[in-house]
């Protein structure tokens, strides 16, 4: 008897693409190495960059979702950490937004337990927590743990999370060098060699680029990882820059390393100066320190005097200057060009965002990975979502500095400026009612907002009305558990270095003679 025919479909046969990618750094080779990683092996992925042409510095602080693209890169954390010199962060403090002796901490991870539909802050807030707004963060495991300099990865109990998440503070040059490892071994082709030129079809695509010793790269999809210069998004397909300095204006960040900080605090601080702001991201082997500012209120040489006399010890070289202007490429994906990092615009680093935009846009060029052919109904739907994200992030960083309560030109300013509409329209609500309204998948959840706009004084005038189905009682118990257990969560757990020590300790680099 015949065997009966089989009813199963058959897998198409492959389609071999050619993926080229412009620039390496941090955007090139976390993009080659996700592709790598998700695309058929009938891909051929290049990626093009010069070892005569720099690499920004500036995003060495990470947001939870980084722990996500190194799992599944198949990155071991305490082997990624060791290779980056990097250390743990559980959220970032903010000192001096609200005055020079202010100062709060925005932390991953969740705020007490909500009951049913109703997020625990409105309990808070029915408990007089406005009266108090500092005594939020003490129902907030990954708060009490970051204040006490303690850190490891507690899961807690399925009944009873913990409440704890965390990224990542590491050196981005480390992180490319360990990337671009990962890459090449799993078949990306790495070209030294500068761009000499782009050519296009007559269709406007980007058909090749030629280096400046006569090779051509063809390619079926280009990633524009080439940095500020954006040249193939920009300066080769003239896609607009839409320009957000009217409302985060400053345009200038200098950079310098400092000593290591002993203990090392597992966090990053974010520090309010007369003009912007300055960042330390304490590393295994060093500091991060860097200053942002608007160039109309500080002049350079200010600022540097500014960001040396900050560092507490001596400085690893001289500051390095960026100059920036803050927005993005009204489309990141231009026919067959998506651009990623800072080719795609750029968002001063004050919530660690940098590497999660890279992240993201990986990650959603990935869901819309083009077949034979490129559909521009996909390639709009990427450029909505993309445009979505950034403003979202756009306008929580715009909270930061108009809720602010400094005296000096610059921040009066700032808070003066109108505020984009559905920024205006959140702070509203919240203060009318304690609620927080995100529109869809937008990346900050709801404690970031509570953190931030709690934290810089603004504060509801009420709260969920089934927050009051509590008894008195009731409520004085739920406010007490959840303190009870953030403390209790911290003072488990070992110092942050204590930690690091015997699990991601670091090799100490060598000093060059």
């Amino acid at each position: 008897m015949d065997a009966a025919p089989s009813t199963a479909p058959i897998a198409p046969a492959p389609v071999t693409q050619r993926v080229v990618i412009v620039g390496g750094g941090t955007a090139g080779w976390m993009a080659a190495a996700a592709l790598a990683r998700f695309l058929p092996a009938s891909t051929r992925i290049s990626l093009i960059e010069s070892e005569a042409i720099g690499t920004v510095g500036v995003g060495e602080a990470t947001i939870p979702g980084i722990r996500l693209f190194n799992q599944m890169l198949g990155l071991d954390e305490a082997q990624f950490l060791r290779a980056t010199q990097g250390s743990f962060k559980l959220g970032i403090r903010f000192e001096g937004w609200s005055g020079a002796d202010s100062g709060y901490l925005h932390a991953f991870g969740s705020i007490g337990r909500a009951l049913g539909l109703v997020p625990f802050h409105h309990y808070w807030l029915r408990g007089g927590g406005g009266a108090n707004p500092a005594s939020l963060w003490g129902h907030m495991a990954s708060a009490q743990a970051a204040m006490a300099g303690r850190f490891a990865p507690d899961p807690g109990r399925p009944d009873l999370p913990s409440g704890l998440a965390w990224a990542y503070h590491f050196d981005a040059s480390l992180y490319a060098a360990l990337l671009r490892r990962h890459a090449e071994a799993a078949g990306v082709v790495r070209i030294e060699g500068r761009i000499a030129s782009v050519a296009c079809d007559t269709g406007g695509r980007i058909d090749h680029v030629v280096l400046e010793d006569g090779r051509r790269q063809a390619g079926d999809l280009f990633i524009d990882c080439t940095g500020f210069r954006a040249l193939l998004i920009g300066e080769t397909l003239a896609e607009p820059f839409d320009d957000w300095s009217d409302l985060l204006p400053c345009n200038r960040a200098l950079a310098v390393a400092g000593e290591r900080t002993s203990p090392l605090p597992p966090y990053t601080r974010a520090i309010a100066h007369g003009a912007g702001w300055r960042w330390r991201i304490p590393l295994q082997h060093r500091t991060g320190n860097g200053l942002v500012y608007d160039s109309r209120h500080l002049s350079d040489d200010e600022a540097a005097a500014q960001l040396v006399s900050a560092l507490g010890g001596e400085a690893a070289g001289e500051p390095r200057m960026l100059a920036f202007t803050t927005g993005r490429r009204r489309r990141a994906w231009v026919g067959n060009c998506v651009a990623l990092g800072l080719a795609a615009g750029f968002l001063e680093p004050l919530e660690s965002t940098s590497i999660h935009l890279i992240q993201s846009g990986i990650a959603r060029l990935l869901e819309f990975w083009p077949g034979p052919t490129l559909q521009p109904v996909e390639i709009d739907a990427y450029n909505r979502l993309t445009e979505v994200e950034w403003r979202g992030i756009r306008d929580f960083l715009v909270l930061h500095y108009h809720a602010n309560a400094r005296p000096e030109p610059f921040w009066t300013e700032r808070r003066a400026v109108p505020l984009p509409d559905g920024l205006a329209a959140r702070i509203a609500l919240f203060r009318a009612s304690g609620r927080v309204l995100r529109d869809g998948e937008e990346l900050f959840a709801e404690p970031a907002w509570i953190q931030v706009l709690i934290g810089q004084g603004i504060l509801p005038s009420g709260h969920h009305a089934l927050a009051d189905m509590l008894s008195a009682d009731e409520l004085d118990d739920l406010l007490t558990l959840t303190r009870r257990h953030a403390a209790q969560v911290a003072a488990r757990l070992p110092t942050h270095d204590a930690f690091l020590t015997a699990h991601c300790a670091a090799p100490v680099p060598k000093v060059c003679p």
